[in-house]
């Protein structure tokens, strides 16, 4: 299997056959799980093999075989499979620090992990320290010796700025820092994160892997003893783990992640073009374009620009005119979704931010965040056009 491609791997990795030899993954829908002696039962709660299991929120085969197959498609030694992506940040932050730690994390995230970091993780004792992402010379003045761990998106929410993994891995490792990225932007597909110095990988399974807005879920990943001895304990003590039938729904996904993931990008990439020679946007940013300020690092990090860019209306009242005027991409706060979404951030996932907080990070009133999904290009050309063309008629 170490020789298959991703595609391959996403298809096949992992697969667990009962004795019926279904071609499809079963689904194991069961809590618990039955012992055939008392001796049995208490060998099992020392030490549970590979195939062997006690509680679905230890573990499950159909959710086995989904950490199997992504650990595999990223190139990671094992995985861990929760409820949600945030449950996945949480987890893979929370199971290894302690109070008196020190975090450095990139300012730009999601409003949710920085929930985490600002609220849970200082409430806890924990201290953070937050840098402009894209500044490595930020990077360097704030990793100290003490440094427990990093944190960032690889590819930031919602402005898309793009994160050196490289680089700031090199920072972190000199001080035995634990790179902890969320990967969530640059998909499974684009990724190269472990092999570019990431220790931990989170992705929201919920956006492109399941692709198609049908359930929640999240995954770490790393490697096996950091996994198991310090992930797992936490994770099954605290109730954050995956459902089998999201795992099942998870499979699913992963078989034609790639197909999907590649389509939107290569539609994301031709609608980034063509609004950005349009000329009637104060902004349009994409990380596959050249007029990016990461665009180097973007073709070199993930070797593509990826399913989402964001336009900037200019104020919010043309946002807001633009967003209701659109017919085939839906307002909503996903991403990674088969059907195309268009989100505000300053009014929706980044609204419990200060205003100087908003601006600093570049989330502007005007600021539209778009994940693009498998509809045909001209169809979306034209609704995004109709609806700039109804957005400069109110101005």
């Amino acid at each position: 299997m170490k020789t298959w491609k991703k595609r391959t791997k996403a298809v096949h990795a992992g697969i667990r056959r009962s004795q019926y030899g279904e071609v499809s993954e079963a689904i194991f829908m069961t809590q618990g799980f039955v012992y055939d002696t008392a001796e049995a039962a208490e060998q099992r709660f020392v030490e549970s093999g590979a195939d062997e299991f006690i509680y679905a929120r230890y573990g499950n085969p159909t959710v086995a075989m989904f950490e199997d197959r992504i650990a595999a498609l990223e190139g990671a030694e094992d995985g861990f499979a929760t409820a949600s992506g945030m449950a996945a940040v949480n987890g893979a932050l929370t199971s290894m620090l302690r109070a008196g730690d020190h975090v450095v994390s990139a300012r730009a995230l999601f409003g949710s992990c920085l929930y985490i970091l600002e609220e849970i993780l200082s409430r806890y004792g924990v201290e953070v320290t937050f840098v402009d992402g894209t500044d490595l010379t930020a990077w360097e003045a704030a990793i100290r010796p003490d440094t427990k761990a990093v944190f960032f998106e690889s590819v930031s929410n919602p402005t898309l700025e793009v994160i050196d993994i490289s680089t700031v891995a090199m920072l972190a490792h000199a001080v035995n820092a634990v790179v902890v990225v969320d990967n969530v932007f640059a998909t499974p597909v684009f990724s190269n994160a472990i092999a570019q110095g990431a220790d931990v990988v989170v992705y929201s399974a919920t956006k492109h892997i399941d692709g198609q807005g049908r359930a929640l879920g999240g995954v770490i990943l790393g490697t096996r003893d950091f996994i198991r001895g310090t992930v797992e304990p936490y994770m099954k003590h605290t109730g954050g783990s995956m459902s089998p039938f999201t795992a099942w729904l998870m499979l699913k996904g992963l078989e034609t992640m790639d197909l999907r993931v590649r389509a939107q990008t290569a539609t994301a990439l031709r609608l980034a073009q063509l609004l950005e020679s349009d000329g009637n946007l104060a902004q349009v940013i994409y990380p596959g374009l050249d007029s990016h300020r990461q665009a180097a690092l973007a073709r070199a990090q993930m070797g593509a620009g990826g399913t989402v860019l964001a336009i900037d209306a200019g104020s919010q009242a043309a946002a807001f005119g633009l967003l209701n005027a659109l017919e085939i991409f839906t307002i909503s706060n996903n991403l990674g979704d088969a059907k195309s979404i268009a989100t505000h951030p300053a009014t929706t996932t980044h609204q419990r931010l200060p205003d100087a907080t908003k601006a600093r990070l570049g989330i502007t009133p005007g600021l539209i965040r778009l994940s693009v999904g498998l509809e045909d290009t001209d169809d979306l050309l034209a609704d995004l056009r109709g609806a700039i063309d109804a957005a400069c008629s109110q101005r």
